[in-house]
């Protein structure tokens, strides 16, 4: 499929280039920030709910194009989510780029499927998911190195 495999890949370098919802958000109402250790990859994410709804989400850091990319694309599908729909897209987004896809219909998410071939890049998609569930949690850090991060967050 390479055709599918070259969208993806421009997928993942549009929002590499241009990432959706890059900034802080002063009045966010959780944040946490995550780390991967075995590149330098480091993600603040902010979220602001309105009850349990997700009215807003943002994020700023530094990071490789899957890392960045897959922060830009989270931020567009979490808006408007309530927390319970946010941590089933977790768990259905980190179940995609480990290679075990459930099957949920993740729209363009589905561009970080071909992350799952190098397990060094998962830990680089899945760094901003893992600081957005942490601020779902409470905030904190959450980090990609060996799977014991806060929460038990690693990739």
């Amino acid at each position: 499929m390479p055709d599918l495999d070259e969208l993806y890949q421009s997928i993942i370098l549009d929002h590499n280039r241009r990432p959706q919802n890059f900034r802080d958000l002063p009045d966010a109402t959780a944040h946490a920030d995550g780390t991967n250790p075995l590149c330098g990859d480091q993600i603040s994410v902010w979220l602001k709910f309105d009850g349990d709804t997700i009215a807003d989400v943002t994020f700023r850091g530094q990071g490789c194009a899957i890392s960045k990319a897959s922060a830009s694309m989270m931020t567009q599908a979490i808006k408007g989510k309530t927390r319970a729909g946010a941590e089933k897209m977790f768990d259905d987004v980190h179940a995609l780029i480990t290679g075990h896809p459930t099957g949920a219909d993740l729209g363009s998410l589905k561009a970080l499927s071909g992350v799952s071939k190098f397990p060094l890049r998962v830990k680089c998609a899945s760094l901003a998911w893992h600081a957005m569930k942490a601020a779902l949690e409470g905030g904190g850090t959450a980090t990609t190195d060996d799977g014991q991060g806060a929460g038990g967050n690693g990739a």
